[in-house]
């Protein structure tokens, strides 16, 4: 049933899916699905990240930022234009980091929410 599970969540690969099945070893199969509905809404696709980055360059600085909720560091970026652009340039060859921190935090509070109905 997990295995089926994971294929519904679109673009999981890597560090990401053995993250998810990590978290998500011990869990029921109505939870699971519960788990995925919750987690598929709340994360992010690097490639989304990818553009945010490359519109904070080109346009408003700090978007990706806001994207993953970062938003101390988004009107950080915004006030200061990514930092010159260096922050945003970063940004840009970091975002699959960027987005895997994002998903794990979004992972946790999915299974926390799972739990907290249940």
């Amino acid at each position: 049933m997990n295995q089926n599970a994971f294929n519904l969540i679109p673009a999981l690969e890597g560090e990401e899916l053995l993250f998810i099945q990590s978290l998500t070893r011990e869990l029921p199969a109505d939870k699971m699905q519960n788990f995925v509905a919750v987690y598929n809404g709340k994360r992010r696709k690097t490639d989304q990240v990818l553009l945010g980055c490359i519109l904070g360059f080109f346009g408003i600085s700090g978007i990706q930022r806001f994207m993953v909720g970062q938003n101390g560091m988004g009107i950080l970026f915004l006030l200061t234009f990514g930092f010159c652009w260096i922050g945003t340039i970063i940004d840009i060859i970091n975002h699959k980091q960027l987005t895997f921190d994002y998903n794990q935090q979004m992972a946790r509070e999915s299974m926390a929410m799972v739990y907290a109905f249940n």
